[in-house]
């Protein structure tokens, strides 16, 4: 096993097994997690292609479909963002080829298993999601067994021990209407909506406020408008206009 990499934000390289070694969770910024979770897809989907150059990076995290939200990062954002993951530990650049490019150290990075990284991969790419959109959008990266596999591995990473880093996903409120709660990565700190957010009110017999109500209409109505206009360019059609 190579030595631990150390710098001021990273306490240490983590086994590949998610067992062993106690990281420093880094704090990302929106453009990095992009960043990050594009290299992991890209990996996963077109293994030919990958590594990726800056440009095809840049492209990848600026796709109009399977990403939420749609970012429209420049050249130099994305050179940021791949710099700040590789102060991190968790981005390499790889040499031996004119152009330089770039792979993702997500699961050794983290310290956990590849189930997990798949699964937190794509909440960066997508944001917020049910256990059963996350199996059916993963499909092309990892085969999981059911909602239930998903739903453990989940829970493994909001169970994380302190010593290991801390949790790397919550679970969220469950929608005004919605059958099933979303899962929400914390990578780029706290999530707007989570258990412990000044909107969410605690009590079964208590009720949200006007705001907090509205807020997650708004919420829910924007995350089912991305889920039409990725359906819709999935399967060839025009996007839902009013």
């Amino acid at each position: 096993m190579d030595e631990p990499t150390t710098t001021t934000t990273t306490a240490a390289a983590i086994d590949t097994s998610g067992t062993t070694g106690v990281p420093a969770i880094p704090l990302l910024s929106a453009a990095s997690a992009r960043v990050l979770g594009t290299l992991m897809e890209k990996a996963r989907t077109v293994p030919d292609s990958y590594p990726l150059s800056l440009n095809a990076l840049m492209q990848g995290c600026n796709q109009k479909t399977s990403r939420d939200p749609i970012m429209e990062l420049d050249e130099a954002a994305v050179a940021g963002a791949v710099e700040e993951l590789r102060e991190y530990g968790l981005a390499h650049e790889v040499s031996g080829s004119r152009t330089v490019k770039f792979t993702h150290n997500l699961q050794r990075g983290l310290g956990v298993y590849e189930q997990a990284s798949v699964l937190l991969a794509m909440l960066m790419l997508r944001g917020p999601q049910t256990a059963g959109e996350l199996r059916l959008n993963t499909e092309r990266w990892y085969k999981f067994a059911d909602i239930s596999s998903v739903e453990g591995f989940l829970e493994e990473l909001r169970e994380r021990a302190p010593a290991k880093g801390g949790p790397l996903v919550v679970l969220l409120p469950r929608l005004p209407g919605a059958r099933e709660p979303r899962w929400a990565h914390l990578l780029c700190g706290a999530v707007s909506g989570a258990p412990d957010d000044a909107l969410t009110v605690s009590g079964g017999n208590n009720s949200a406020s006007p705001v907090a109500r509205i807020a997650a209409l708004e919420q829910q109505v924007t995350h089912l408008q991305h889920t039409v206009d990725r359906l819709c360019a999935e399967l060839g059609l025009p996007p839902v206009t009013e």
